[in-house]
């Protein structure tokens, strides 16, 4: 079923970003991954392909906030990726991570994982694809 999402958004002409946004959701919904291993498995899969797929278990610790419902898992998993990403700018990382919490805590109220399912249960899968959708607009535009 994913695989069938993903391929008709890109055969209707969806955005990149959008793309990113997909696979991660879908990663999250398999089961298979948690909120920050998909954000970094779908950035991983659309910016840097050729680096081996386990990298995504650099995040195996950082779901549900890091096991203890504090930072969001899926925000973590979109810093790393960013570091994976641009690894020689240490400098344009940490902007893009300002401005990622910017926009989530706009998004959503807070940055905590315990307060955010607290008010918006079941929110998790989609707030995934958006984090993963947002990082991919963030790297495309740095």
């Amino acid at each position: 079923m994913f695989w069938m999402k993903q391929k008709s958004c890109a055969s209707e002409g969806t955005d990149f970003s959008e793309k990113v946004a997909i696979e991660a959701e879908g990663l999250y919904r398999s089961g298979k991954l948690h909120c920050a291993e998909a954000v970094l498995a779908a950035v991983k899969n659309n910016f840097k392909p050729e680096l081996p797929d386990d990298v995504v278990k650099l995040a195996a610790g950082f779901g549900s906030g890091s096991g203890s419902g504090c930072i969001c898992g899926a925000i973590t998993g979109a810093t790393m990726s960013m570091g994976l990403v641009l690894q020689e700018d240490r400098r344009k990382v940490m902007q893009m991570t300002r401005d990622l919490h910017k926009w989530f805590h706009q998004e959503y109220g807070s940055t905590c994982c315990r307060v955010i399912k607290g008010k918006q249960h079941g929110i998790c899968p989609e707030l995934t694809g958006k984090v993963a959708g947002k990082t991919a607009d963030l790297l495309r535009q740095g």
